[in-house]
């Protein structure tokens, strides 16, 4: 029998465009930065932990952040608070086991959390199995995977640590290795294969455990100059980051084809992300590391590094989206971390510090792209005093104490007003690194019922963000007017606006709309004019 047509099948079909996808979660996500030697200790040895760093999950799911990014959790060297790693593949017994971090993705994604893990690739722990058989035999495969010179009276070249002195140290045997942090860091050799095969094993065995991806220390790095030729200048801290003067050191071109492997490899587990670590003077530089086949985002600096200004901010804020937008890819604003002064110090410390603070946080979280928020940083921490006794960093002893060191943003996290600030169990542990006698009143525990806490400024800013996604992924132009600094975005049928005074007058602000939030009380609304006084912030939702 011959099949019947339908008539349906002979009318013109309606053609439905298919809904579009939605943008990758890391593209405008907050992530929130935890140092884990000090977030929470869970069983009182005075050093925080993964199982502590569970417990408070809830908290991250309550502030309203998206992901949460771990600073090395690998056994260790203890030369340089997790960054001179000796397995990548395990966890440092003082923060747990594997199955602690299995545990600890498994309850984050319940809560809506993703967790992004903290690889060092550019060098590894002096107590490294490779580096112990290379210093054992010099004829060892293990000691083509590192970097070595032959004995000699001076160092092979001009080359600086970042920590102090010569990047070269000598074996017991007279040969010279090269580190360019501590000696304790010898710096890998990315031109033997074998390097790059271990670390692609390292990715697919946490990958397999659930992490949504990482965050790859020294990024910029890895490949050093083939022929060990000298620098053309000495290293010198930079306003933005690296330039000519490490040309031999950082940057090599070869480095890219490491990140297009990697970003193969993520490819394969949905939802995972790169995000490098790249401190280079030349912002287009540090954008072609978040080309679209690289690392997912390439961290951007300018906002960590500039003074409380109209004119350096707003140019940070131009030339990241100018530089990051050639390429395609949203920019990664940082505005604290656990290398830096802590904001409230950086900007002038006291009332005027954590003023300053509160309105750039408005301001960074306005931006479009994604956000890194240091632990503690929601809870308007000040750098932290430690006694040069209790200093832990190689920068403050290799320089003599010249440098003060990192300490002082790495002291642990105070929850409660109690004894030991909640940081361990019963409050009775000695921590790791001295927390302040006055840290009580920066509490979780006591900004979570102030109104007007920085906390509570926090938590309701990341929830309109969320309510209004133009602040995210709006296309922003940048506008000053004297100490002015005006951020509008736009996506759809909907703008916004963050205006920031940083000036030390009050200014009147023309902003037709509804105020969203204000970085202080003091902020006045009257029809469409917004009294901004100095040191402030405010998000205006236009009409």
């Amino acid at each position: 029998m011959a099949r019947r047509l339908s008539l349906a099948r002979t009318q013109p079909r309606r053609r439905v465009a298919p809904a579009a996808a939605p943008a990758p979660w890391w593209r405008d996500a907050v992530v929130y930065q935890v140092y884990l030697r000090s977030f929470a200790d869970s069983d009182g040895d005075g050093i925080g932990d993964l199982r502590g760093l569970r417990q408070r999950l809830p908290y991250l799911s309550w502030l309203g952040v998206d992901a949460v990014w771990i600073n090395p959790h690998y056994p260790s060297g203890g030369a340089d608070g997790g960054y001179d790693v000796v397995d990548y593949r395990a966890v440092d017994p003082e923060y747990g086991d594997v199955s602690d971090l299995e545990a600890l993705v498994d309850d984050a994604r319940r809560l809506g959390l993703r967790v992004v893990l903290d690889v060092v690739p550019n060098h590894t722990s002096d107590q490294h199995p490779w580096f112990q058989a290379a210093l054992a035999d010099p004829d060892s495969p293990e000691a083509a995977r590192y970097h070595f010179a032959p004995a000699s009276a001076e160092p092979p070249n001009n080359w600086q640590s970042l920590f102090g002195g010569p990047a070269w140290s000598r074996t017991p045997d007279g040969r010279w290795y090269l580190h360019l942090f501590a000696p304790e860091q010898p710096d890998l050799n990315w031109r033997d294969p074998v390097v790059a095969e271990d670390f692609e094993r390292t990715l697919r065995f946490w990958l397999d455990r659930g992490v949504s991806g990482f965050r790859v220390d020294v990024a910029y790095g890895l490949y050093k100059d083939a022929g060990l030729r000298d620098n053309p200048g000495a290293y010198s801290p930079t306003l933005f980051g690296h330039g000519p003067e490490q040309a031999m050191t950082w940057n090599q071109p070869e480095v890219h084809g490491v990140w297009r492997r990697w970003r193969s490899i993520c490819d394969e587990y949905p939802d995972t992300m790169l995000v490098g670590e790249v401190c280079l003077a030349d912002l287009e530089q540090v954008a072609l590391y978040s080309r679209p086949d690289e690392l997912h985002q390439s961290l951007s600096f300018r906002l960590l590094k500039s003074p409380w200004a109209v004119a350096p901010f707003a140019e940070a804020i131009s030339s990241a989206l100018d530089a990051y937008g050639r390429v395609g890819a949203p920019v990664s604003w940082v505005l604290g971390n656990h290398d830096k002064e802590r904001q409230v110090t950086r900007f002038g410390g006291g009332e005027l510090g954590t003023a300053r603070a509160r309105a750039a946080a408005l301001l960074t979280l306005a931006l479009p792209g994604s956000a890194y928020l240091y632990a503690g940083d929601e809870l308007g921490l000040p750098q932290a005093h430690v006694p040069d006794e209790a200093k832990q960093d190689p920068i403050f002893h290799r320089s003599g104490g010249a440098r003060a060191g990192r300490d002082g943003c790495r002291v642990p996290m105070p929850w409660n007003p109690t004894e030991g600030v909640g940081f361990s169990p019963d409050g009775a542990a000695e921590p790791w690194l001295p927390i302040p006698a006055d840290w009580s009143r920066y509490a979780v525990s006591v900004q979570t019922g102030q109104g007007g806490s920085t906390l509570t400024l926090h938590r309701r800013a990341l929830a309109l963000r969320k309510a209004h996604p133009a602040f995210a992924s709006g296309s922003a132009t940048v506008t000053t007017r004297g100490d002015v600094l005006t951020i509008r975005s736009v996506d759809g049928g909907e703008a916004v606006r963050c205006v920031v005074n940083m000036g030390s007058e009050t200014v009147l602000a023309g902003c037709p709309g509804s105020v969203l939030l204000a970085s202080t009380a003091a902020v006045r609304r009257s029809g469409g004019t917004v009294a901004l006084p100095p040191d402030s912030a405010v998000w205006v939702l236009e009409d």
